[in-house]
């Protein structure tokens, strides 16, 4: 892996810096003082517990949030290489997760670059399984979503947004406070997350719900050719669709070190009675919720298993379902595209990632060879008139050049 200094110093800022401003504040100051220890704040009659709905729909996002994670880093792997340009010049990426870097003496194709990931990890794994890996992606997402707006839908109705949203400015140094202590490896007393959760937690749970969510659904689309081709301002946004891939890899990132957080956390504050929390809706510590939230695991883990079989021993399978889900959808939304048929020389990039394999067969060495003077275009099937045209034949017809855009996840 390389990353450019900037983007390192930049990382650094963003985890080290709260890091080492926790531990200096702990050495100046001591440990900041909490607002009132769980104990002496009443717990709030409503709303509190995890309604069945809501304990539903938290492992269906993690089912969902698993695939689209897969699925991401196999399609990432077929071009290991982040920037903030659109062109996708070899070198000019923010990040490489790649040891290779683009040979000069050769043509270096898009599928030479692409890295192989095991299924353990990638859906469906191994090397140029990109379509797959967007098939499931595509699916993955449609339902992550459609659970994502239940989710929401119900909270508002509900009353239980009022766990997760802050109501005052005084959040922020408490959250401080909470985090100085669990950096400095001194865990303040828990409140019990049956009724209330510590300024942090809630601010964390408020920032993938309402900010990371929103994020990775907003970034995705700036990627796809049938929605840029359609609304040509929307990569813009991000600034280009190459900063909105960036970013879209980011998010996937926080979500990742998010989730190792959250279940840290769930075993170090008290597995059992937190798992009843989620999986039974109860306050106490039977070993019940345990062993059916560790089932449900299970159960993830198993559909990931034949997610990665149904992959490859029924890829044409997979290909029908997203046709058949994702298609009227795209085409209702998408139809009407207009896409843009002519570009400005200065839209030309400095390097074009080729799709394809080099030709190595004898036939074409031969053509090469003679510099195609033996080449012949054969026209046929549904035409008035069947012909065979030679280079020269061809050159003869005219010539008109025209600057078009190659949308790849390469540039």
């Amino acid at each position: 892996m390389r990353i450019q200094r900037t983007a390192l110093l930049l990382l650094v800022l963003l985890v080290v810096m709260p890091v080492a401003a926790a531990y200096l504040h702990w050495a100046v100051f001591g440990l900041p003082s909490l607002l009132a220890s769980p104990e002496a704040i009443p717990e709030a009659a409503t709303p509190y517990g995890f309604p069945a709905w809501l304990r539903i729909n938290h492992y269906v996002n993690f089912l969902f949030l698993v695939l689209l994670v897969r699925s991401g880093l196999q399609i990432l792997a077929e071009h290991p290489r982040l920037y903030w340009n659109v062109h996708c010049t070899p070198g000019t990426e923010w990040l490489r997760l790649t040891p290779i870097e683009v040979p000069r003496d050769r043509v270096w194709t898009a599928k030479d670059d692409a890295r192989y990931l095991s299924p353990w990890i990638g859906l469906p794994g191994y090397r140029h399984t990109v379509g797959l890996a967007r098939h499931w992606h595509f699916l993955s997402v449609l339902f992550w979503v459609g659970n994502g707006l239940i989710f929401a839908v119900l909270l508002f109705g509900t009353g239980q947004w009022r766990r997760l949203a802050p109501t005052s400015w005084r959040i922020v140094p408490d959250a401080w406070a909470i985090f100085v202590h669990y950096v400095t490896f001194h865990l303040p007393p828990e409140p019990n997350g049956f009724y209330r959760y510590n300024a942090l937690q809630q601010l964390s749970y408020f920032g993938v719900v309402f900010v990371l969510a929103p994020l990775a659904i907003l970034t995705g689309p700036s990627m796809s050719p049938a929605l840029t081709n359609r609304f040509p301002w929307y990569p813009k946004v991000p600034g280009n669709r190459q900063i909105g891939r960036s970013l879209h890899y980011l998010i996937m990132c926080a979500f990742v070190v998010f989730l190792i957080a959250h279940v840290t956390m769930v075993a170090l504050t008290g597995l059992v009675r937190n798992m009843n929390h989620i999986v039974l809706g109860t306050d106490d510590t039977r070993p019940l919720g345990l062993y059916l939230g560790l089932v449900a695991i299970g159960v993830v883990a198993a559909l990931n298993a034949l997610a990665n079989w149904v992959a490859w021993r029924h890829p044409r399978a997979i290909q029908h379902v997203a046709s058949a889900i994702v298609t009227p959808l795209m085409e209702f939304l998408l139809n009407r595209a207009a896409p843009q048929a002519e570009f400005r020389r200065e839209d030309i990039s400095p390097f074009l990632w080729p799709n394809g394999k080099v030709p190595t067969s004898d036939e074409w060495k031969t053509l090469a060879a003679n510099r195609f003077r033996d080449y012949r275009l054969k026209v046929s099937g549904l035409v008035e008139n069947q012909v065979e045209l030679s280079m020269e034949e061809i050159r003869a017809l005219g010539r008109k050049t025209q600057i078009t855009l190659h949308h790849c996840i390469q540039g």
